[in-house]
């Protein structure tokens, strides 16, 4: 995914719209279909190359065609070869979007009605829909859509891919596989998030002369690598390990410690001072070889210490009547906490444990993946997957808790009303173990005194920023495990 600094604003279609109207009113109201057009029509001549090269521009019946109109002008001025199709009426158009079509032909451009069959395509623009898109496409445009796909051209989205709902990252029946996208104002959520990312390429973003933040104050942004500098004070010379808190893991029943001891792990190497994991299964090892710093306990008696500075709760939990009883415990706890896995199955079905969650004060972080979020909102996985910030955004108020919805843009919700899309991370993190070891980053970062919110940020973004690193070694993405994961973290926490 295409890396943004940490912070930078993304905008629902609601907010740019508002963007859109505020510039409107204003005196001297500035041409946005004329400034789009024209950047679009600058980074089309850097992606073809030299003049005289022939380019499709395809133009679709609304202002993201009108861009298309200003885009096509400016590249038939600068002696390209545009072929043009238009799939639209033009006294339907906007006024803005009818003016850009009018230029277009005083300019001696004209339209064909299919691609071109043969002959060198040096790219291909995609103008048919922008921002506004809700309905499935099918007929004329999936065509249209199945011919650019298939053209052996780079090409060129304008705003965002057409077929991709720009809000969620929807694919609304097909959606055009851009190798760049040039959007306007500012970042959609769906270019980042659900299917956003495989259908995007690589990400530009032209302002249009525009200082949108200081417009509206955006609710979603994203979680850049920047973050990693601000979780965590660098360590002074006169420390020890009390000094970095200790974390406490509780999890592993019979068949499932390994989940627990990844999580121990993870803590351990991303900074924790002591970790104590507490296992369920009665037969599981006093020892773990592999990390013997690790002090091993039955899960009880981790519950009953009075040094933990954070605590993990669901990495191999199961959803015995003895996990239950440990989770109710543990909600209790004045502790800042971190939930996932079975914990989060076992309070989407006891109104206890639900009721004890929404009354804690200390900090409380949710770590579903989309089933796992469906679980708790009473819903299937597809209703989570069709709006993914809507659903962390529900989960956050609902269980008055900092939430990070796993998954391809995973969504971080600190509450109910704000949210952040994480840019690091690859297909390799689709393995077992990838969540057990979050949770112990999590943890690990809270109990040496992160702010919480920072703390599930920089936790978010480590966790993925560590697998990109090891597939730019060649390890993985095919095959990549959680445990290689974790000195890799390491590495880069030491590095911010």
């Amino acid at each position: 995914m295409t890396a943004f600094p940490h912070g930078t604003p993304v905008y629902t279609n609601e907010e740019i719209r508002r963007i859109e109207s505020i510039a409107g009113s204003q005196p001297d109201a500035p041409r946005l279909m004329e400034r789009a057009g024209y950047a679009a029509a600058e980074l089309a001549r850097e992606l073809a190359g030299g003049s005289g090269k022939r380019i499709v521009v395809l133009a679709g019946p609304g202002n993201n065609g009108g861009d298309a109109f200003v885009l096509a002008r400016h590249l038939k001025s600068w002696w390209f070869d545009v072929a043009m199709i238009f799939t639209g009426a033009a006294e339907k158009l906007s006024r803005d979007a009818a003016s850009a079509l009018s230029a277009w032909r005083a300019a001696g451009g004209s339209f064909v009605e299919n691609p071109p069959a043969a002959g060198e395509i040096a790219l291909v623009v995609d103008g048919l829909f922008g921002t506004g898109l809700k309905r499935e496409l099918t007929d004329r445009y999936a065509e249209l859509i199945a011919w650019i796909n298939a053209a052996r051209a780079p090409v060129l989205a304008l705003d965002v891919p057409s077929g991709l709902e720009s809000d969620t990252g929807r694919i609304l029946g097909c959606a055009v596989q851009a190798s760049h996208t040039l959007t306007f104002i500012g970042l959609k959520p769906g270019l980042v998030t659900l299917d956003g990312p495989d259908y995007t390429g690589d990400l530009h973003i032209a302002m249009l002369g525009l200082e949108a933040p200081h417009l509206i104050r955006a609710k979603g942004s994203i979680i850049g690598a920047e973050v990693m500098g601000q979780a965590l004070p660098r360590r002074k010379a006169n420390s020890h390990k009390g000094s970095f808190g200790s974390v406490g893991i509780i999890g592993g029943a019979a068949g499932m410690v390994g989940a627990a001891l990844l999580a121990g792990r993870s803590a351990l190497s991303l900074g924790a001072g002591r970790v104590y994991v507490g296992l369920l299964d009665e037969h599981g090892p006093a020892v773990d070889f592999a990390q013997p710093e690790l002090m091993l306990r039955r899960a009880e008696p981790v519950l009953e210490l009075d040094h933990l500075s954070s605590l993990g709760v669901g990495p191999g939990l199961g959803q015995s009547p003895q996990a239950q009883g440990l989770l109710h415990r543990a909600l209790g706890l004045e502790l800042p906490l971190v939930l996932d896995a079975d914990a989060l199955n076992l309070v989407a079905e006891d109104d206890h444990a639900r009721a004890e969650l929404v009354k804690r004060t200390a900090p409380t972080w949710l770590t579903p993946h989309p089933a796992e979020a469906a679980r708790l909102l009473g819903v299937g996985t597809a209703e989570v997957q069709y709006d993914r910030i809507a659903a962390a955004l529900k989960i956050a108020t609902t269980y008055r808790c900092g939430v990070v919805l796993k998954g391809a843009g995973s969504v971080c919700a600190p509450d109910g009303d704000r949210w952040a899309i994480n840019t690091s991370g690859n297909p390799g993190m689709a393995s077992a173990g990838m969540g057990d070891v979050l949770t112990g980053i999590l943890a690990a970062l809270l109990a040496q005194g992160a702010e919480p919110e920072a703390a599930l940020a920089a936790g978010v973004y480590l966790h993925g920023a560590a697998a990109d690193a090891l597939v730019a070694q060649g390890i993985g993405p095919v095959g990549l495990t959680a445990s290689e994961l974790i000195d890799a973290a390491r590495a880069l926490l030491n590095q911010r």
